[in-house]
């Protein structure tokens, strides 16, 4: 055998291997924004439910709640407003605020108050129809 046709042999065995390389190192990021419900469930204390509200509480203050959200799933965007911080995710808004003991956690879905322009005031990131794409990425209106 040559070594033109060992080197095609091996290209052809190697083939495969770089589709199933790249989809394992994409399939773990894509259900990142997804799992925030998950993550939040397993880090904090459920409170309480309202349709597709939930609210979590934190021993922690707000700061290190959101430093410690963001470091365990990264959010599309950020911002705060008046002491409150509100963490945006494909599907989702996360919104920390201050309480008696800690911090308050409520993950609410994009498909509301969101979409209707409510968290506007938050600019880049919170306008539902900012430039970026419909990827769930920064400013993308999801």
């Amino acid at each position: 055998m040559t070594a033109a046709a060992r080197l095609a042999r091996r290209a052809r065995r190697a083939a495969p291997a770089v589709p199933v390389a790249l989809a394992l190192a994409v399939l773990p990021a894509c259900g990142s924004d997804n799992d925030i419900r998950g993550w939040l469930g397993d880090h904090y204390s459920r409170t309480g439910t309202q349709a597709d509200t939930v609210r979590y509480t934190s021993a922690e203050p707000v700061d290190r709640t959101v430093a410690a959200i963001a470091n365990g799933i990264e959010p599309a965007a950020r911002a705060s407003d008046k002491g409150t911080e509100y963490l945006r995710f494909a599907d989702d808004i996360v919104i920390v605020s201050a309480a008696a003991r800690g911090s308050t956690v409520r993950v609410e879905d994009l498909d509301d108050a969101y979409r209707r322009g409510q968290y506007a005031f938050l600019g880049s990131g919170f306008t539902p129809g900012s430039p970026a794409g419909d990827d769930g990425g920064p400013g993308d209106g999801k």
